[in-house]
């Protein structure tokens, strides 16, 4: 029996007014005009033109540019000459579901509140690697939604100048009623993560109820135009690799991109290679099924295999992390939710940000700090048996 998302009707959503301000005494470096009783269209055009204390004078003298022609400085570049123009900012340690690929049964220990960022911290480091050359910014947690300033985190990240892409990724379990704002205020797109169709396995999967709350979520993001949704979707042997070809029927009609990604070992999730699904088992599955498959340009920055099958709206991806790893294109970089700074999903290296930060360090130390931990960014992540065994954080603590 075939199980599709049921499209939602008769949506209503209404939009909530709200004054966005931020005032740090401690940074002290985003105006303290910014108070609850500003308009809010003289509030846009403040945020939109305000003078940073932060400044990028001081950026590489002979910035290089990447393959879509971005400026891009030296403290983006590594070692090997990859050009890191992607960050993903986790906004918190703390989610709403217990997926066991993310967390182990017994938990985490979540980082005390002072030790997390403050949105003006992310925000002054986020403006310092948009002025070197980032252009896409993800917000990923635990689950971003959970902050309860994510609407206003969206609205001053998508002012930066130069950022063309503020993406996020989410559960969905509350996501359908807060979208309207959150593309309001500057979000561009949205990947929703769903394991399985079937609702009783989300129940077992997460160790908590939603699964039509998220199926909401996949609707509403359609409904609000964003194009296409990117719904994640871990496989792994025994538990959702049947229904590999009910996800591929969801882009028939619909614009849907499915992201198949294969299991990868974090700290606490029992990781084991027999509940591996390889890229090239789930191809196979997918072409017997759809022999109309067929592969699509990717960006060289692309960290999936993507194909569309003939006649589908929607399309297909899959995010091949462990059989054949796409690291001689990576682009990406990681702002931890306690401040700390990561290179590489998988290596175990961080530095932390938020204590310079904090100890008043200026621009050019950010930057410093920043750049020689990209330069000594490996050519390549270990295979996945060392992965499996190299102590690293839970996926949680990481962000998605």
């Amino acid at each position: 029996m075939r199980r599709t998302v049921s499209k939602i009707t008769d949506w209503h959503l209404g939009f909530r007014n709200s004054n966005f301000f931020l005032v740090d005494s401690q940074l002290g470096w985003l105006p303290s005009v910014l108070t609850s009783g500003t308009d809010d269209h003289l509030l846009h055009k403040s945020v939109a033109n305000m003078n940073y204390a932060t400044s990028s004078a001081n950026l590489s003298e002979d910035p290089l540019k990447d393959k879509d022609n971005h400026r891009v400085s030296d403290m983006l570049i590594d070692s090997f000459g990859r050009m890191h123009t992607y960050l993903r900012i986790s906004l918190t340690e703390r989610c709403n579901l217990r997926c066991h690929y993310c967390m182990p049964p017994e938990g985490v220990d979540l980082t005390p509140k002072p030790q997390l960022l403050s949105l003006n911290e992310i925000l002054r480091l986020a403006y310092l690697f948009v002025t070197s050359g980032v252009d896409k910014i993800r917000l990923t947690g635990g689950e971003p939604t959970v902050r309860k300033d994510i609407e206003e985190a969206c609205f001053h990240l998508s002012k930066l100048k130069g950022l063309k892409t503020l993406a996020m990724t989410t559960n969905g379990l509350t996501l359908a009623r807060k979208l309207p704002k959150l593309k309001e205020s500057g979000l561009t797109s949205v990947n929703i993560s769903l394991d399985t169709l079937v609702p009783a396995k989300f129940e077992f999967l997460t160790r908590r109820k939603g699964h039509e709350k998220v199926i909401e979520s996949i609707n509403a993001a359609i409904e609000v135009g964003y194009n296409p949704v990117k719904v994640n979707c871990v496989v792994m042997r025994g538990f959702n690799d049947d229904e590999i070809c009910d996800f591929v029927e969801l882009t028939r009609d619909r614009p849907i991109n499915i992201r198949f990604i294969e299991f990868m070992p974090f700290d606490g999730n029992v990781w084991n290679v027999k509940k591996l699904v390889p890229y090239a088992e789930m191809l196979d599955t997918v072409v017997k099924k759809f022999p109309g498959l067929r592969r699509m340009q990717d960006h060289p920055t692309e960290t999936a295999k993507n194909f569309k099958v003939d006649g589908h709206h929607g399309n297909v991806s899959f995010i091949t992390s462990m059989t054949e790893h796409f690291c001689a294109g990576c682009n990406r970089l990681r702002l931890l939710a306690d401040g700390n700074f990561k290179v590489c999903l998988f290596g175990p290296s961080e530095v932390s940000l938020r204590d310079p930060l904090r100890q008043n360090a200026s621009d050019d130390e950010l930057r410093e700090i920043i750049g020689a931990a990209v330069k000594r960014k490996k050519a390549a992540h270990a295979g996945m048996f060392d992965i499996a065994k190299t102590a690293n954080r839970p996926m949680i603590h990481i962000g998605g």
